[in-house]
C-alpha cells in the first residue's frame, strides 16, 4: 500500500482491542489508536479522522457504539464496520440505520478480519471512482434541477422534491411520485443548490421547507417521514420557516 488506511479500533476489552491492533499492523495498516468509551471515540474521530472505523457496539461509559457512531456521523463521514456479539434484533436494527459497511461476529478470526477490511477497502474505492467519474447532478435552473439517470438527463421540478437523503456517495430524492438515487454526495447538492425553500437540517438530510408537515423538537414530518434534526441546523430551520 503506497499510503496507509489508518484504523481506529473502539473496543472495551483491552485484550480484543491489543490483539486487534497487532494484526492490523502486521497487514499494513495504521492503527490511529484504540478507544474504549464511546464518548471518546468520538473525540477520537473527529480529531484524527481515520479513514476506518472498527467499532465495537457494547461500550463502557454513557453512550454504546451506535450512539457513537450517529454524534460521529453527524460531522464526518467515516467507513464504519461493527464489531459485535450481539445478536439481538433491535441492536442489529439500530445499527443497520448507521448504514455500516460490513459487520464482524465475534468471536473472530484473523482471515475474517483481514477479508472484511480488505472488501471495505475495495468498496470505499469503487465509491470513490464512481464520484469521479460520473456525477449524477447536472445543472440547476431556477424552478428545476437536471439528473443523470439511467444514462440520460431528466428534467426534474424543484417543486416536486420532498427531501433528499445521504446515502453515503450517493444521494435519494424523495419526489411525490417515485425516487431517484444519484452518485453524488450530499455537499454536492448542497453547494449546487441555491433555491431558499431547501434547507440542510442533518448531516444525512436536506428537506424542502415548504412540504413540512410538523416540526418537533428534534424531528420534522414530511409525507409521515421523520427525520432527525441536529442542533447546529436547528436554529436556520426555524428561521426559514417563519419566512415562508
Amino acid at each position: 500500500m503506497s499510503e496507509k488506511t489508518r484504523i481506529l479500533i473502539v473496543e472495551d476489552d483491552m485484550i480484543i482491542a491489543a490483539n486487534i491492533s497487532l494484526q492490523l499492523s502486521k497487514l499494513g495498516y495504521e492503527v490511529t489508536g484504540i478507544e474504549s468509551r464511546g464518548e471518546e471515540a468520538v473525540s477520537h474521530a473527529l480529531e484524527n479522522r481515520p479513514d476506518i472505523i472498527l467499532m465495537d457496539i457494547q461500550l463502557k461509559g454513557k453512550i454504546n457504539g451506535i450512539d457513537a457512531a450517529k454524534q460521529i456521523q453527524q460531522k464526518r463521514d467515516i467507513p464504519l464496520i461493527y464489531l459485535t456479539a450481539n445478536s439481538d434484533e433491535d441492536s442489529f436494527q439500530r445499527a443497520k440505520n448507521t448504514h455500516p459497511y460490513a459487520f464482524i461476529s465475534k468471536p473472530f478470526t484473523k482471515l475474517n478480519l483481514e477479508r472484511t477490511i480488505a472488501l471495505v477497502q475495495e468498496k470505499i474505492a469503487t465509491e470513490k471512482k464512481e464520484i469521479q467519474e460520473v456525477n449524477g447532478l447536472g445543472d440547476f435552473l431556477d424552478d428545476r434541477i437536471f439528473i443523470r439517470n439511467n444514462g440520460k438527463l431528466i428534467k426534474l421540478m424543484l417543486d416536486e422534491i420532498l427531501y433528499i437523503e445521504a446515502e453515503r456517495n450517493y444521494c435519494n430524492i424523495i419526489t411525490t411520485h417515485q425516487n431517484y438515487l444519484i452518485v453524488s454526495p450530499l455537499n454536492s447538492f448542497c453547494q449546487k443548490m441555491e433555491s431558499k425553500d431547501f434547507l440542510r437540517v442533518h448531516r444525512s438530510y436536506v428537506v424542502n421547507i415548504r412540504k413540512l408537515d410538523a416540526v418537533a423538537d428534534s424531528h420534522l414530518e414530511i409525507k409521515r417521514k421523520v427525520i432527525p434534526i441536529s442542533k447546529m441546523y436547528k436554529e436556520d430551520l426555524m428561521r426559514s420557516i417563519r419566512r415562508v
